[in-house]
């Protein structure tokens, strides 16, 4: 086997792609990088990194250790973590998207603690956060279509598009078949600074409803934020009903028409396949598959669009 040092030494340098950056991180000389990386190429008769004017470029040998060291680096930071906080069969470090969080997960945590006294739970909603590339997370909650590449994943929930409003923006209209969604504000949500998700334009096609103009209204960067604004009285969003359910139950939201869209992506439990079997991580998982349930038993029925239509929020 190489020399740990080696092998660390080109781990920090192939995800930096800079000696000099390694070495700040290792807290040593450029020269003491550059020479252990030399003869780690040497040992193995492989190169390693292209030395490039800028910048450092892994070869597809490169490539593949870089991809083996970081996966067993991570096992060892995670291991040697967990020893030292003496916590590792109770504490549970999640990642979830913040909309997630705030509106579904939130919410019954505090039945979690009820079934689950022993369970401390670590939440973070950074989305920057993932769980293939860090060691701190042990796991998270993702919406897409089930392929992580090295992961194992469990199936939550799919989501089923809605308009919602707040009861009183409704209240003068005489019947749900003639309602004209000119006359009110939509509120969408925006798929990066200069495009909106298309869920209104599949809710009309759903509906059968032609010449809304979707052009105007209000637009958030979160979904949350566009369900607050509903709330509030500002307007119609489309939101996933899993989402809304407290406030429709409530009676702050009201839904405008009998339809819904389902969409292609869903929520999954993403975990490392070594990790899934840990005592703790299996109770957090049944517990949520366990309140998915009875959130689903919860739901009032609605009329499905024809076939499903891709509506990501």
């Amino acid at each position: 086997m190489p020399a740990l040092n080696a092998l660390k030494a080109f781990e920090v340098a192939g995800r930096t792609g800079s000696f000099t950056r390694a070495a700040e991180l290792l807290n040593v000389t450029q020269s003491a990088v550059s020479r252990q990386v030399r003869q780690l190429e040497e040992q193995l008769e492989e190169t390693l990194l292209e030395r490039r004017h800028h910048r450092l470029e892994l070869t597809a040998a490169g490539r593949l250790l870089l991809q083996a060291l970081q996966q067993s680096f991570d096992k060892i930071e995670l291991t040697v973590r967990s020893i030292q906080e003496k916590t590792h069969f109770n504490r549970l470090r999640v990642n979830a998207p913040p909309t997630f969080t705030s509106r579904w997960l939130m919410p019954r945590l505090g039945r979690l603690r009820e079934q689950h006294p022993e369970l401390e739970i670590s939440l973070t909603t950074r989305t920057q956060d993932s769980l293939a590339e860090s060691s701190v997370l042990d796991c998270a909650i993702r919406f897409g279509n089930g392929e992580w590449e090295g992961l194992d994943n469990v199936l939550l929930m799919h989501e089923r598009h809605i308009a919602v409003c707040a009861p009183a923006l409704l209240v003068r209209r005489q019947d749900e078949e003639s309602i004209d969604l000119n006359r009110f504000t939509l509120l969408h949500v925006l798929a990066s600074d200069d495009q909106r998700y298309l869920t209104w334009q599949h809710w009309l096609k759903a509906a059968g409803i032609e010449g809304v103009d979707t052009r105007g209204g209000y637009e958030f960067d979160l979904l949350d934020h566009a369900i607050r604004a509903a709330v509030d009285g500002l307007g119609i969003t489309i939101a996933d009903r899993n989402m809304v359910a407290r406030e429709l139950a409530s009676g702050q939201l009201t839904q405008v028409l009998n339809v819904h869209v389902d969409g292609h992506q869903s929520y999954w439990l993403v975990t490392r396949p070594e990790q899934t079997a840990l005592p703790h991580l299996v109770q957090f998982k049944e517990w949520l598959q366990h309140e998915v349930w009875l959130a689903g038993r919860n739901q009032e029925p609605s009329s499905p669009s024809r076939e499903p239509l891709q509506a990501r929020l």
